[in-house]
């Protein structure tokens, strides 16, 4: 994290009691019930604990995750990742250009809103592969996300209530 961010989001949460809940959990959004989707079985939740994809892939895990990084106001990398999910997705070059230059701006680049922490090798391969805009252009920097997120966030999800909720 940033000193800077972690100040101006100290600074919002102190100005607003009342709003501060809203910054933690979304707008009518429980930690409990993420999405109105499926609560995983015994079985599946228990799976998360060593896979950050089989947690990716559960629509249900997918809204807890996020919660909890949102929580701890770490969300970047994982709203970074379902960017490049959508991303490759795009068939149109036009778009798919476009698409890459707001990824880039919001996640990549120095200083970025949402900046993710990659090396600047990584950032460099980014870069070069932006050049020319294929499905593949992030593919390096999104890898490497989602080991950051595998080694370090999955290990604190799995210790958090999100997580411990699901399996009591």
């Amino acid at each position: 994290f940033k000193a800077k961010e972690i100040k101006i989001k100290l600074g919002i949460l102190l100005q607003k009691p009342d709003s501060a809940i809203d910054l933690v959990i979304p707008y009518n959004e429980k930690p409990e019930k993420p999405a109105k989707t499926q609560k995983p079985s015994l079985d599946e939740a228990l799976q998360w604990r060593d896979s950050l994809d089989k947690v990716l892939q559960n629509n249900y895990g997918l809204a807890s995750f996020k919660s909890f990084l949102k929580s701890e106001f770490s969300e970047e990398n994982l709203e970074f990742w379902i960017a490049c999910e959508d991303y490759k997705k795009i068939k149109s070059p036009d778009k798919m250009a476009e698409k890459a230059k707001k990824i880039y701006e919001e996640f990549i680049q120095t200083e970025a809103p949402k900046e993710v922490n990659i090396d600047h090798f990584t950032k460099d391969i980014t870069m070069k592969n932006l050049v020319e805009p294929s499905p593949s252009s992030f593919d390096v920097a999104q890898k490497r996300i989602h080991a950051l997120m595998e080694k370090d966030s999955l290990p604190r999800f799995v210790r958090s209530e999100f997580y411990q909720e699901l399996i009591k």
